[in-house]
């Protein structure tokens, strides 16, 4: 038997239809985002703390499977297309079904359906229109949407309530299929990445996960940053002023913390992290004395000129974290914290000379002052030194969120339709009885919460009592017919 190619489509079509695929494919979602949960993911996650979780080997086989980062793999994303496929073509195979209900709902009753219907009652009336009318004004009474139908000389009673609930099953879809949207919108065009910024520069550049760098058309700038801590000296909290720099120009800045970014472009600047680089220096807090001897407090800010007097400045100029001296000059020795060194530039306020003085506070010494009218001395201690800081940002870019947001607040319209919205339907006609007898049929039926629809068909039915009592002050039923009105009983009537 040859193989029939043409059939592929079809065979696809009617698997993604069936109800069960649907409900696998969704199943094995909700499973791998479970799974994004419990492994940690990058960026997110420092490399160090992936590191400290993971063994080596262990880390290596979660990135060679895109378990670290789950939400942007290949195969997650083909997930998504798969369900929102599913749901796609199951939405359009019942949807006509559904469309004609809610189009065309049934209006009129006849013999069969006011027999097998569950929900009935029969209310003896004295003569034609009487019935029908008493029910009209119970049920507009009752705040039910009435209509009279007129079919082939014989009239009804409809009414309904929350027909549009039929439908919350297709908003519910809709709301999953933007959902799904934006998670493939995220992890096709998306990114994160991570940036750090010392105090008072730029960056345009985030750092990948993958190791690429991506340029933004536009800088970061980090006015300011800090940490705030607890009484026993752990950190409370950490903050940031940032400014946005796009094409030379400031033009939009904010005080990020932990879970309140900066947004500019779509682009969300998180406060990730906090820390101080001991290899670069902002300021320092010295003293110094002139030919009087009197000690006078100085700060420094770096290559920010201060004046000693109006004809001399000085200037902090340059930073070694560990230094040595050879043959009187001033080298560095490594890039780690040692033996710190501190140059300032002593100069006349005409330019015509400058001298270099070098400080170094783990030595308590001095070198170059000698041909300085004043003497500076060491900081105290560490606290007279401003390390720079460096804020470091998380940087995410979502351009599927908006429809991730849109979906997620359509669902709970969808879902408070479906599990709060009954439809609830209501049918009254004027017919003779098995006895030949003019009796007023209410009938009534609802898709679901059976339990409030009886409590709101009961309420209805007293209330066309009431108006047929009312329609016949003069002609009340005697004891005995009272005995024999019907009564509506949990399962339907007897």
């Amino acid at each position: 038997m040859a193989f029939d190619v043409l059939s592929i489509p079809k065979r696809i079509y009617k698997a993604l239809t069936n109800l069960r695929t649907g409900v696998v494919l969704l199943i094995l979602v909700v499973i791998a985002s479970a799974l994004g949960t419990f492994v940690l993911q990058r960026p997110v996650t420092e490399p160090d703390k992936l590191q400290a979780a993971y063994s080596p080997q262990t880390l290596r086989l979660l990135d060679r499977l895109t378990l670290t980062d789950i939400f942007h793999s290949w195969w997650f994303l083909s997930l998504l297309a798969l369900v929102s496929m599913s749901i796609i073509f199951v939405s359009i195979e019942r949807f006509p079904n559904a469309w004609r209900f809610y189009a065309r709902p049934y209006r009129r009753t006849d013999s069969h359906f006011r027999t097998a219907n569950p929900y009935k009652l029969e209310l003896p009336i004295r003569h034609a229109d009487q019935g029908l009318n008493a029910a009209e004004r119970a049920l507009k009474k009752l705040g039910w949407p009435v209509e009279r139908i007129v079919e082939n000389g014989e009239a009804s009673l409809y009414a309904e309530k929350n027909r549009f609930s039929v439908m919350a099953v297709y908003l519910i879809h809709a709301s999953l299929l933007l959902i799904f949207l934006g998670g493939i919108i995220d992890g096709v065009f998306g990114f994160s990445g991570f940036m750090s910024i010392p105090q008072g520069q730029q960056r345009n550049a985030i750092e990948l996960k993958n190791g690429k760098t991506k340029q933004l058309p536009f800088s970061i700038e980090c006015k300011s940053a800090g940490q705030e801590d607890y009484a026993d000296g752990s950190p409370k909290k950490w903050w940031s002023k940032l400014a946005v720099v796009d094409k030379g120009n400031e033009v939009e800045s904010k005080e990020i913390v932990v879970n309140d970014p900066l947004v500019y472009h779509g682009l969300r600047f998180y406060q990730a992290s906090y820390w101080i680089d001991s290899k670069k220096v902002d300021g320092l807090r010295i003293a110094y004395s002139g030919l009087d001897n009197k000690v006078v407090p100085l700060e420094l800010r770096f290559n920010q000129p201060v004046n000693l007097d109006p004809e001399t400045t000085v200037t902090l100029v340059e930073f070694l974290p560990d230094a040595f001296v050879r043959d009187g000059q001033v080298f560095k020795k490594t890039e780690n914290l040692g033996n710190l060194a501190f140059a300032l530039e002593v100069a006349d306020r005409s330019g015509n000379s400058a001298t270099k003085v070098w400080l170094f506070p783990a030595e308590r010494d001095v070198l170059g002052a000698e041909n300085v009218k004043y003497q500076f001395k060491n900081p105290v201690s560490a606290k007279d030194i401003d390390f720079s800081p460096v804020t470091g940002l998380e940087v995410s870019y979502e351009p599927g969120q908006w429809f991730v947001w849109a979906g997620c607040l359509l669902m709970g319209v969808g879902l408070f339709v479906a599990f709060y919205m009954v439809h609830m339907r209501i049918w009254a006609v004027e017919v003779a009885d098995a006895h030949g007898r003019l009796v007023l049929w209410i009938g009534g039926a609802a898709n679901k919460n059976k339990d409030r629809f009886e409590q709101k068909y009961s309420e209805v039915v007293a209330e066309i009592r009431n108006e047929l009592d009312k329609s016949s002050p003069s002609a009340r039923p005697s004891a005995q017919e009272k005995t024999d009105r019907p009564q509506l009983t949990m399962a339907g009537t007897k």
